[in-house]
């Protein structure tokens, strides 16, 4: 059997921060997460997301890119003004750009690592592990 970990550098379980606007998207999310030993916080937008962040201190954050208030672009950039240095991943469907065009603009102001939605619960796993051990090692 395969085993993902799911502690991160302190030995504690990996708390993820999931940021999006779309209650379906975020449940789903934490489903996955949860089902694998992740603790998950959650939050419907940029605003919320930022202030999360500050109160939970997460190990990673999976952020969507198109939110009202504000959008994943500015919270990725603010997340790394104000010195988060853990991993981000940016998710997004698209929206008024292709989702390609959008995640790469995330990659070049911050993110480690993009998804495209909708994804499969494999790439999200394989995503996350791959960013919580890179900042393990």
């Amino acid at each position: 059997m395969k085993t993902i970990k799911t502690e991160s550098e302190g030995g504690h379980m990996a708390r993820i921060l999931v940021v999006d606007d779309n209650d379906l998207v975020r449940a789903s999310t934490r489903s996955i997460l949860e089902s694998e030993g992740y603790l998950v916080e959650e939050a419907g937008d940029g605003d919320v997301g930022m202030a999360c962040a500050k109160a939970c201190g997460p190990d990673l954050i999976l952020t969507d890119i198109v939110m009202p208030n504000k959008e994943g672009i500015e919270m990725i950039r603010d997340l790394r003004g104000r010195g988060y240095d853990g991993p981000i991943i940016a998710m997004s469907g698209g929206g008024r750009l292709e989702a390609t065009e959008i995640l790469d603009l995330a990659g070049k102001l911050g993110a480690d690592a993009c998804i495209a939605k909708p994804f499969k619960k494999a790439e999200l796993l394989a995503k996350v592990k791959a960013c919580l051990e890179s900042t393990s090692n």
